[in-house]
């Protein structure tokens, strides 16, 4: 299998933005994660995650205004799993 091209100058580090995006994360949150990695180490960045509560335990207006702060397109029209879905896939 050919090797991907590189994605470019923004990406701090190529090598964990390609594992998150084979992982089936979008570019943008592969990105953010890899080039705060680069920035502050793996393991210091690993070491944030986990302290949301998860989304299936939040009202649909408050998934709303998460999407809104994000900007999520087309969340007014999406019931509350399909917010779920696109916070998740963001």
């Amino acid at each position: 299998m050919p090797k991907k091209q590189n994605p470019g100058p923004s990406i701090k580090d190529d090598e964990q933005y390609e594992a998150l995006r084979n992982d089936g994360m979008s570019k943008e949150k592969a990105a953010r994660i890899a080039n705060a990695s680069a920035a502050a180490g793996r393991s210091t960045v690993g070491a944030r995650g986990g302290r949301a509560e998860d989304y299936e335990d939040r009202t649909k207006d408050e998934l709303l205004e998460r999407a809104r702060e994000i900007g999520i397109e087309g969340r007014s029209t999406m019931n509350k799993s399909e917010l779920i879905d696109a916070l998740r896939n963001h």
